[in-house]
């Protein structure tokens, strides 16, 4: 099958996301090993965007599809409502990379719908209804999680729930907080996130919903004591704390968990891409004891079709004994202190349009400017062409904004980093 041949069926029959549909004319992606994709003739793609920032184990680790294609032999599909010896598994090893103090998991299709119920949850235990969560985020395309989300897509979507509270969070290069430290944007942040629940009245707050680390919003790194200030601020107002681990969960940044990073511990987490690298639609919630036992004697009113399915399930049972086994989360750690951080602080250090780099794992993002004392982003026309030019030196991007984010699998290798790293620079001497 030609490119063209793809390229015929697929723009005639298929509706595409955040799309207008006119003139798309998509990458075909015929096939993929490790960190790297091709076209259906053969050119060949290093990936350094993991698709949508969740091809964490790479393409087609043979355990990940061993364990899929053995389940489909056995039993394909069965419903939630079932006790599933692989379901078991999969919730117990979510479990055990969870901090301590949590009891069961929640299994739905993706990101969103965790986010949903995690949502509905918090609800329930508290008998409040508003959830806060900061303009820059993104929590997913669903009724409350796309109004959780705080980016450009909120507003068109802004009909479908209600309850939700914006503020923001910390990003002290471009602090809404005048600091000029990393620990004055900390407190800063923190007394603005108090002075928002004190002001929209804190018997009304369900949730506090966050990004450990905001991924699509720029892979903005916490400030020092940050996320450990709102547990204490939800703690002191009886708020459920929910974590969104979505992007950032499962080796992303080189730990587990994002969140272990931090050294603080919240009520619900959020979880879906990384945890199988996407081989099988999934995501969940990993529930603390506390919520889990407050549903004990009452109904959860929640629930989906195809939650907990063995596919999926088998695959992360396969992608979290890999990952543990082959040293992936200590490899992307060690990527990212090694092989990343020390090029892009290269870059930032040579090229003007550079105006941060930040990150952590194989989880970075390089901010471009076009003046450096200003601040001021880089065009959207200007950011077309550097992915166009990414592209045609074979390099597949993830570029958001006026940022290139720097977020290959976890398995990619010191030589394809140094690789990806190249091209990027090479992009950059052109400007």
């Amino acid at each position: 099958m030609s490119n063209a041949e793809t390229l015929a069926l697929d723009p005639a029959y298929v509706f595409h996301s955040w799309s207008a549909q006119g003139a798309l004319k998509p990458l075909v992606v015929s096939g993929g090993q490790g960190s790297q994709v091709w076209d259906a003739e053969g050119r060949t793609f290093l990936d350094f965007s993991s698709q949508l920032v969740n091809v964490n184990i790479g393409y087609g680790h043979p355990r990940v599809v061993e364990a899929i294609q053995a389940q489909a032999a056995a039993l394909a599909t069965i419903g939630p409502a079932t006790a599933n010896h692989e379901r078991g598994l999969a919730a117990q090893a979510i479990l055990s990379k969870a901090p301590a103090g949590f009891a069961k998991v929640f299994f739905t299709n993706g990101g969103a719908d965790a986010n949903e119920n995690a949502i509905r949850m918090a609800r329930h235990v508290t008998g409040r209804d508003k959830v806060l969560s900061t303009y820059r985020s993104y929590h997913g395309n669903t009724g409350a999680a796309i109004v959780a989300t705080g980016d450009w897509r909120r507003p068109a979507g802004n009909e479908y729930a209600v309850g939700h509270v914006h503020f923001f969070g910390p990003y002290l290069y471009r602090s809404e907080f005048w600091a000029t430290t990393p620990e004055e944007e900390s407190v800063r942040a923190l007394h603005h996130l108090r002075r928002v629940i004190e002001a929209e009245g804190p018997a009304t707050i369900a949730a506090l919903l966050v990004e450990s680390i905001p991924g699509t919003a720029g892979i903005l790194m916490p400030p020092p004591g940050y996320l450990a200030g709102v547990r204490a601020l939800c703690d002191e107002f009886g708020i459920v704390l929910i974590t969104d681990e979505v992007m950032a969960g499962f080796g992303r940044t080189g730990e587990w968990l994002a969140l272990d990073a931090f050294g603080y511990t919240p009520d619900l987490i959020t979880f879906a891409k990384g945890v199988n690298s996407g081989y099988v639609p999934v995501g969940g919630v990993i529930i603390s004891e506390r919520i889990s036992e407050f549903f004990d004697e009452r109904v959860f009113p929640g629930g989906l079709t195809y939650s907990g399915h063995p596919l999926a399930m088998a695959s992360i049972v396969a992608a979290l004994d890999a990952m543990e086994t082959e040293g992936i989360v200590a490899n992307a750690k060690r990527i990212g202190a090694e092989v990343i951080a020390p090029a892009l602080e290269k870059m930032a250090s040579t090229y003007d349009v550079v105006g941060e780099v930040r990150g952590s794992g194989v989880f970075h993002a390089i901010e471009l400017v076009s003046d450096r004392s200003a601040r001021a982003p880089l065009d959207a026309a200007t950011m077309a062409g550097i992915k166009s030019k990414l592209l045609e030196r074979n390099l597949l991007p993830f570029v958001q904004e006026n940022r290139i984010h720097v977020v290959p699998p976890c398995v990619v290798t010191d030589e394809e980093a140094h690789q990806g790293l190249a091209i990027i620079d090479d992009v950059l001497s052109t400007l």
